[in-house]
């Protein structure tokens, strides 16, 4: 088969490599016929993940057809059409068993093994182990790129940011950082309640596409920020939630000087660097800080939400390549600001 290999910093191809083959009992193949490119994978091609190894196939996201199944297998059968899910769990270990599947123990403490440490979806086949509880059935009527939105950044945005924000009817909202990540975060809080979401950005192609996404208001990124979201609150307090989705100190900061006290900060954004907590300031405010990684957990109930017409992850789709167009598709979304894109679906041309 053929599939997108990683040979080091700045280095992939799309070559040839076996096929892959049930290892345990609980496997599945699956023949991937649409995926996509996550931002983690750019991070992995300039070297922040040194767990990818030079060889390593790229992708944890996609939707295909299930081709074998190991024996252990008694939900997946040869031929279901399923969404992958990013993370994969055994639903056995004390933290599956809690529904922290992303620190599955079984695998090591890391639930998110496609294309980090085992081999990816930007294949025509993938490996998929625990297959059961990491295949979830794709309903008819559920697209294909509404199902590949499944595998990671619905989840992401919805989990990490709204569950953990827990935005309730009512609330008043701060999405700093409005990517795919933060427009999933953006979608999801009106879909829960959210009075009012208001998204902050510096690109205006993506603060426009927020309003499509469910957003009442947007905010430019910039000096007067704070003052805008502030005034947002009763009597110029500040907001009921700030969901970070970028990633750096500031936006952190930015999120924490903007909730009102009794507020809430849910940090979806990836870090390089440590940031500041003002203690001194925010130990009276009753305030709460989250964090994590996705468990994927809620994807049946986002499946619910796309049938029910309540979301439309189909939005997030700006570009679409074939499995022969792999450096136009990472070209694109690597410049991703100048492209205008959000999301780039690959798919086979079968």
């Amino acid at each position: 088969m053929k599939a997108v290999v990683y040979h080091g910093p700045g280095q992939k191809s799309w070559e040839d490599v076996p096929d892959p083959a049930l290892r345990d009992p609980p496997d599945a193949v699956v023949k991937v016929d649409t995926t996509t490119i996550c931002g983690t994978d750019l991070h992995i091609l300039k070297g922040d993940v040194p767990a990818v190894t030079d060889g390593r196939i790229l992708g944890h996201e996609g939707v295909g057809v299930v081709t074998e199944v190991g024996d252990a297998c008694t939900k997946v059968k040869v031929g279901d059409r399923v969404i992958i899910s990013c993370i994969s769990k055994c639903m056995n270990c004390d933290y599956c068993r809690r529904g922290l599947t992303s620190h599955c123990e079984t695998l090591g403490g890391i639930g998110w093994i496609f294309g980090h440490l085992i081999d990816g979806t930007q294949a025509e086949y993938v490996r998929v182990p625990f297959a059961d509880n990491g295949l979830i059935p794709l309903p008819e009527g559920v697209t294909a790129e509404q199902g590949a939105m499944l595998s990671d950044i619905l989840p992401t945005g919805f989990e990490i940011g709204v569950q953990y924000g827990e935005v309730k009817d009512g609330d008043i909202v701060a999405v700093v950082g409005v990517g795919p990540v933060g427009l999933a975060a953006v979608m999801t809080a009106r879909s829960s309640g959210a009075a009012k979401v208001i998204a902050v950005d510096g690109n205006p192609f993506r603060l426009m596409a927020a309003r499509d996404f469910g957003a009442t208001d947007t905010v430019e990124a910039g000096p007067d920020a704070l003052d805008q979201l502030k005034a947002f609150g009763p009597g110029g307090k500040g907001v009921d939630v700030a969901i970070e989705a970028v990633g750096i100190p500031a936006t952190f900061a930015l999120c924490l000087d903007a909730i009102r006290p009794g507020g809430r900060v849910a940090n979806v954004g990836v870090h390089g660097k440590p940031v500041t907590l003002p203690i001194d300031r925010d130990w009276i405010n009753n305030i709460t800080i989250t964090t994590g990684l996705v468990n994927a957990t809620t994807a049946p109930r986002l499946l619910e939400d796309i049938q029910a017409g309540r979301i439309a992850p189909e939005k997030f789709v700006t570009h679409r390549f074939t499995f022969d167009q792999w450096d136009q598709a990472y070209d694109t979304f690597s410049r991703a600001a100048d492209e205008e894109a959000l999301k780039v679906v690959v798919s086979s041309e079968d």
